[in-house]
């Protein structure tokens, strides 16, 4: 389907014109090993085990808090739960979703067990992008396919659960057996996405450090923190700093973005609210469009691969990791956060009430 796109003309996969039916023939006769029980691997696993595709997992067991994490859902040792040499053994389609660090590390053992005609399946395009520095160099005799929930595991599975999906890029490095593009199609139908659009590893790969380092995550949460360090010095309350940081963006703003674009909700907050926001965005952009023509640049050089191997690869970097989300996590801002979490009223089942997403608590005026 051809979809525009703000001008630019796109073509798009919907479950109308892949629907399940046609996913369930595609992989038919195949077995589907996914690979690492830690972010991506229950969401899709499960998603795939749901609507009814033949499907197992491969999890270290030295790994006891996500091999038993996987029992707990539902695989069973031995029958559909094994080591991962046993699993990529059994399997036509290898589906690699530990992280990216440990892919470098894994590939010898995933590589022997790589028959001809199989697929080997990523979710992140980084292993095959940066494969000078990840040794990750497939056979010539199999497929190989990307598909890229833009989201986290946890929002694959409940927006599968919810019957929204959620969307997906798809990719072909290496099309071996002349069926890899419907093999993708296929897993990402299956998966549970919304549509599917279609990308290349290294777009993939650019976009998604590009997005997680910036308005995703990295300068969310810098701004996020330089403005509430700005209201806590000029006098105002831990509870006031956070409304006005976070819980007002999180909880109804956002919302409104997500249902209609950005300038309907502008639309409907108040006159003060817009006449800032049109005056502050423009310098706002300003000041941070040098650093992501920098980080564009690190992230194409491969200086942000180096970082995450140099960094992940370390003995310690659980450890290491643990106390960088400690720092997080016990900031003023983010105690502030749990305590406002706590007040947000709860139905009598004890599930969060959603907002009221009408005018985001500001009068038009």
């Amino acid at each position: 389907m051809e979809i525009d796109f703000g001008g630019v003309k796109e073509e798009v996969i919907t479950r109308k014109e892949f629907p399940m039916s046609k996913a369930k023939r595609v992989l038919k006769k195949e077995i589907i090993a996914v690979i690492g029980y830690g972010v991506q691997g229950p969401a899709q696993s499960l998603n795939l085990r749901d609507n009814g595709f033949n499907v197992i997992v491969g999890q270290a067991k030295e790994f006891k808090r996500d091999w038993d994490r996987a029992v707990k859902d539902g695989w069973k040792p031995g029958v559909s739960l094994f080591t991962i040499e046993e699993a990529c053994e059994k399997a036509t389609i290898i589906k690699l979703l530990i992280n990216d660090g440990a892919q470098k590390k894994l590939w010898p053992t995933i590589k022997k067990y790589l028959k001809p005609g199989d697929a080997l399946y990523f979710s992140h395009g980084f292993s095959i992008t940066y494969k000078d520095l990840t040794k990750v160099v497939p056979p010539e005799d199999v497929d190989v396919i990307l598909v890229a929930p833009k989201g986290s595991g946890t929002s694959v599975r409940r927006n599968f659960l919810s019957g929204a999906g959620i969307n997906s890029s798809f990719a072909i490095d290496q099309d071996y057996t002349g069926k890899a593009e419907e093999r993708a199609m296929a897993l990402g139908i299956g998966i549970g996405s919304g549509y599917l659009f279609p990308t290349t590893f290294q777009k993939e790969v650019y976009s998604d450090l590009v997005g997680e380092r910036g308005v995703l995550m990295g300068a969310l949460a810098g701004i996020m923190e330089a403005q509430y360090e700005v209201l806590r010095k000029n006098g105002h309350s831990p509870s006031e700093a956070f409304n006005e940081t976070v819980e007002e963006l999180t909880q109804s703003l956002i919302r409104l973005v997500d249902e209609n674009g950005m300038d309907w909700m502008y639309m409907n907050t108040s006159a003060t609210a817009q006449r800032g926001a049109l005056d502050w965005k423009p310098k706002f952009k300003k000041a941070t469009l040098p650093l992501f023509k920098e980080l564009y640049k690190r992230v194409a050089s491969g200086e942000e691969c180096k970082r995450v191997l140099n960094s992940t690869g370390r003995k310690n970097y659980q450890e290491t990791l643990q106390k960088e989300l400690d720092i997080i996590r016990n900031s003023e801002m983010w105690r502030a956060g749990a305590a406002s979490r706590a007040l947000r009223p709860k139905t009598p089942k004890g599930k969060l009430i959603k907002s009221n997403v009408g005018t985001s608590g500001r009068s038009r005026n």
